[in-house]
């Protein structure tokens, strides 16, 4: 079960909105449904859950990049949803770098292994860290500093942020 919500700071403080993230395949798709929440531009916040095993903060400022942070990236990679915000820029991977397209290798049991690899079990399933991913800064402005950040544990995460933000009241309306 996942919980996810949009923010949108405006003039009179925030709005809060439940979003459903069936029809979110990118992190472009979530981004443009975040700008969508806030006609003006202003700082839009995507909150993601997922049975308080991860949480997820997209920030959208405007027409600038959204900064992520993944409180468990090796959780989150488990989720669909985590997929959307688990970027190659964010695990420090090159564009495209997922391996190998599985119907273009031929595997006829002869293959060596690349031994370039830093992982000690040389798989993918080590490539995501079980570690909190992204820009733990991402909320440094709005109250929330990147050591409490990252202290917040997954079960309560979402409403210590909207406690912090001012915007408890508003996210509760959504849950």
């Amino acid at each position: 079960m996942y919980f996810a919500a949009l923010l949108a700071r405006t003039e009179d403080g925030w709005e809060a909105s439940d979003t459903e993230l069936d029809d979110v395949e990118t992190l472009s798709d979530l981004a443009d449904l975040a700008r969508e929440a806030s006609p003006d531009d202003d700082t839009v916040l995507v909150l993601i859950e997922q049975e308080d095993a991860w949480f997820g903060v997209v920030r959208i400022d405007g027409e600038e990049d959204p900064r992520i942070y993944v409180s468990d990236a090796a959780a989150a990679a488990r989720s669909s949803y985590g997929e959307i915000l688990l970027t190659d820029e964010l695990l420090g991977r090159e564009p495209g770098d997922d391996g190998a397209d599985l119907d273009s290798l031929d595997l006829d049991g002869t293959e060596e292994p690349d031994g370039d690899s830093d992982d000690e079990e040389g798989g993918d399933g080590d490539a995501v860290p079980h570690s909190p991913v992204g820009d733990s800064e991402i909320l440094d402005d709005l109250g929330v500093g990147e050591k409490e950040l990252k202290s917040l544990d997954a079960e309560d995460a979402l409403g210590a942020i909207a406690e912090a933000l001012g915007a408890s009241e508003v996210l509760e309306t959504v849950r």
